[in-house]
């Protein structure tokens, strides 16, 4: 980036905070595959900046509002969102620098507990107030009173259509329409509650601070089915028993938990499909196969 973009990046800070601030000092971090990020310092202070191409101000600007939701709750630390913005070369978020160290033998329970009085944060519909994104996919959050129907148009039915575009195999596009048109019976005597998700959460996007407190950042929130969190955290792995236990003891899940997390699993992989392609395919498949069978 050039001198024009990080002068950009102080100012917006700068105003921010209301005192003027320099980067006296510019690391590059790890911060997943998309963007490009780094560790900024001056004045005593430090802050963690995402750097993206300037069409991608909206990204950040939904991002930030996310954490700012979840951070008003007071059940989850989350990095605190600071600014964002663009300009002709890139667009930029920056938020709180956390320094990251290990679990302790309490953290994994401590998140579940957390995680658990998120999910207590209702809204009187699901979806959000903006759309935003899911990696980099556009993830759509119409607000609507039914669960279903919002699942079904604006998860499974928006990533099926990516999917068609994408060349995804003719029989998982076929089934997948008819698995959409069945959503109703995996749901059976359930009634679904608007809960704060995180929207992306696995293990990647979940850590500890120096004190082994936990903190989640790159959300993708919305208010959904709180069993959508919970699902995906089992997809990739790297949440430990401690941490269902405290969360099952807190808030325990419903019958059929099991079922439907395939369902919920579902959305991530096609949405990997889109993105990335390749053996996603075949996941999707399977997942769509044994969904149809307990319908």
């Amino acid at each position: 980036m050039n001198a024009t973009t990080w002068a950009d990046i102080d100012a917006g800070i700068a105003g921010a905070c209301g005192t003027r601030f320099t980067v006296e000092s510019r690391t590059p971090v790890a911060g997943g595959c998309i963007n490009k990020c780094y560790r900024v310092a001056g004045a005593g202070r430090a802050y963690f900046v995402k750097v993206n191409s300037s069409g991608r101000r909206a990204m950040f600007e939904a991002e930030a509002a996310g954490l700012a939701e979840i951070a008003a709750t007071a059940t989850t630390r989350v990095p605190a969102p600071l600014c964002a913005g663009a300009n002709e070369e890139a667009a930029w978020l920056v938020v709180e620098f956390i320094d990251f160290g290990e679990a302790t033998t309490g953290s994994m329970a401590q998140l579940g507990e957390a995680l658990a009085a998120q999910h207590r944060v209702s809204a009187r519909k699901f979806g959000w107030t903006r759309d935003n994104t899911i990696g980099s996919t556009p993830q759509l959050n119409p607000q609507n009173a039914d669960w279903i129907s919002f699942w079904r148009d604006s998860r499974l039915g928006y990533q099926l259509d990516l999917a068609m575009r994408n060349g995804a195999p003719a029989a998982l596009l076929r089934q997948g329409e008819r698995l959409a048109g069945g959503l109703a019976a995996l749901f059976a005597e359930r009634s679904v509650k608007p809960a704060l998700l995180h929207g992306d959460l696995w293990g990647g996007n979940a850590g500890f601070d120096r004190t082994g407190t936990p903190v989640l950042f790159d959300p993708a929130v919305y208010y959904g089915d709180r069993e959508a969190d919970l699902a995906m955290t089992e997809l990739f792995g790297g949440f430990s028993a401690d941490f269902y236990a405290a969360y099952n003891a807190a808030s325990p899940l419903e019958a059929g938990y099991k079922v439907r997390k395939q369902l919920y699993n579902l959305y991530h992989v096609l949405n990997h499909f889109n993105l990335f392609g390749g053996g996603y395919a075949a996941q999707a498949q399977t997942l769509v196969d044994r969904l149809l069978a307990e319908i």
